[in-house]
């Protein structure tokens, strides 16, 4: 899960509740920021080792499901959704705000971002608010 709820305070609990609602499906989820936790407490090096992580996670993973709020959305995210398009990933995307960050009325993010989707992207994008 891609996402960067884990930073903030306020977010916090909304990053509790799609955990939940992946676990009651029975999907298990590789969240970036209780993973890192272990990570950051072992030293200098902490950085590198949990964007290896991340990677090493994003290479396993069947598919990515990211939160691409904000206005642009988190790079971090950006990022974890390049090399997810470069690996073909099946790609899930979840925008509940309903700001365009984009220069097309079509697409509400990026055009690069949908260049990596496949041409046909309903059944692999969830964004609340747009009609893809």
């Amino acid at each position: 899960m891609a996402n960067p709820y884990g930073f903030s305070k306020q977010t916090k609990p909304l990053l509790h509740e799609f955990i939940e609602i992946f676990n009651d499906l029975n999907i298990e989820v590789f969240e970036p920021f209780e993973r890192a936790k272990t990570l950051i407490q072992k030293g200098s090096q902490w950085a590198y080792e949990v964007a290896s992580s991340n990677f090493l996670d994003l290479k396993e993973c069947d598919c990515i499901f990211a939160i691409v709020n904000g206005n642009p959305p988190d790079e971090g995210v950006m990022i974890e959704l390049g090399i997810a398009i470069a690996l073909k990933k099946e790609i899930f995307l979840f925008r509940d705000n309903f700001r365009n960050c984009s220069d097309s009325d079509q697409y509400p993010l990026n055009l690069m971002l949908f260049l990596g989707l496949p041409k046909i992207i309903g059944k692999n994008i969830i964004l609340n608010h747009y009609e893809i």
